[in-house]
């Protein structure tokens, strides 16, 4: 993908199209150079972000809540929301759609962004985790008269940054790549995504270097945030769900 991302327009024949020459950032100067490709870039990255900042904030006060509160129904109500993961997505897709339209959500950030915040898988890994902290922690702070939110924020978010940060870098790839939900809500060409962006292309007869160039593009972001989140997605791995 990229030595041919950065060959010049032309056939491509095998094996001499896999060797480092001609060598040519022509590709390369028509995507950064493209406006629709810069725009959709921008959509990815708010639906990536701003998805991941509300994933891990539901999900933490949630995993919270299940692992160290008692209330009626807790254990009910985790198995019930638990339950979704075995429910296919396709099979919620249209029932969302439907209701995101009803609403006016599409062609905008926030009729992407909501339905994917309730993760319930992100919410087990919190709740793993959390209930591996000692009860004792949340026992001293009660009694030197922390709120629940001081709680949270003082003993719960320090502590629980190794599956966070893990849980970012999952999220984040989740969303950098999904393409079938950008694509029935980003119905208009500004509202596109990188992924359903480039698929687009190829039905433009855009030439090949040009849509491994835009593949490339749409990869880095997501090495980059592997780099830096690793030290904490290897803590995270290694430390989720052991007691003790």
């Amino acid at each position: 993908m990229v030595v041919l991302s950065f060959k010049p327009t032309g056939p491509v024949t095998f094996p001499d199209s896999l060797l480092p020459w001609p060598f040519s950032t022509e590709a390369y100067d028509q995507v950064i150079g493209a406006k629709s490709v810069l725009r959709w870039m921008w959509n990815t990255v708010v639906y990536s972000v701003v998805s991941v900042v509300g994933v891990l904030l539901f999900a933490s006060m949630a995993g919270y809540a299940f692992a160290k509160k008692r209330f009626p129904g807790k254990e009910a109500m985790f198995w019930s929301f638990l339950a979704m993961l075995m429910v296919p997505y396709h099979v919620t897709m249209i029932p969302t759609f439907i209701i995101i339209a009803e609403l006016n959500g599409v062609d905008s950030y926030w009729g992407m962004i909501v339905p994917t915040l309730a993760n319930a898988q992100a919410v087990f890994l919190m709740r793993q985790f959390i209930a591996s902290l000692p009860d004792s922690l949340f026992e001293a702070a009660r009694l030197d008269g922390c709120s629940e939110w001081r709680v949270y924020v003082s003993i719960v978010l320090p502590l629980i940054k190794p599956i966070m940060a893990t849980l970012g870098v999952f999220v984040f790839l989740w969303h950098w790549n999904d393409f079938l939900w950008p694509l029935i809500v980003g119905q208009s060409l500004d509202m596109r995504t990188l992924t359903t962006g480039i698929a687009s292309l190829q039905q433009e007869n855009v030439a090949l270097n040009m849509l491994l160039a835009g593949s490339v593009v749409a990869f880095v972001p997501i090495f980059m945030a592997y780099l830096i989140g690793q030290r904490y997605f290897t803590e995270g791995v290694s430390t989720t769900g052991i007691k003790g």
